[in-house]
């Protein structure tokens, strides 16, 4: 059983698209610049992505592998005051979109996490960012799916199980990490 979960995570590993690590590699330059300028990252994602969104936040405002300057990041499912008024007041499908149009700002990031690419407060989200000019990334389970569809760019995880597109998530968070950090000479030396 243990054997088959390591299989299949490796399978999905194996099938992620050559363009993945390009994207990842833009995403973490284009971020590094945004964070830089004073600019943010909002995340959002439901459950497990949730839990994803709000490790990669955790990594931008602390540190990944070298101090460097706190950057602004959000995971948007964390402020539970909010998400619960927003829920209540406008229903679930905004408890996101709300709160990229109060937190975002023309040229930031919104990075949307959904291992079935179709959960409607996170394509709510998106579309509150194109409306205001934040730049929307997806992290998604199999392509095709509507939220990968509407994003700026995308990295689909070829995968049967909600489980394994959560790790993988969690390895490009990473990558994306080491990306930024790298792009800001994190680890070259000085203290960015």
């Amino acid at each position: 059983m243990v054997r088959d979960h390591f299989t299949a995570l490796q399978a999905a590993l194996d099938r992620l698209d050559p363009a993945a690590d390009r994207s990842i590699g833009r995403w973490g330059r284009h971020l590094a610049t945004v964070l830089s300028a004073g600019g943010r990252l909002l995340c959002c994602g439901n459950g497990g992505s949730a839990a994803e969104a709000q490790h990669l936040t955790g990594e931008l405002v602390g540190r990944f592998k070298h101090d460097r300057r706190a950057l602004s990041a959000i995971p948007l499912h964390a402020d539970t005051s909010t998400l619960t008024a927003i829920s209540n007041d406008y229903g679930d499908d905004e408890m996101f979109a709300r709160q990229v149009t109060a937190h975002g700002r023309e040229g930031d990031v919104l990075i949307a996490l959904s291992t079935s690419g179709t959960s409607r407060n996170v394509i709510a989200a998106v579309k509150a960012a194109h409306e205001i000019g934040v730049t929307a990334w997806a992290l998604t389970g199999p392509a095709p799916n509507p939220l990968a569809a509407m994003c700026d760019d995308a990295v689909a995880v070829e995968a049967p199980s909600a489980a394994t597109v959560q790790e993988v998530h969690l390895a490009v968070v990473h990558a994306l990490c080491a990306e930024i950090d790298d792009a800001l000479g994190v680890g070259s030396g000085g203290r960015v």
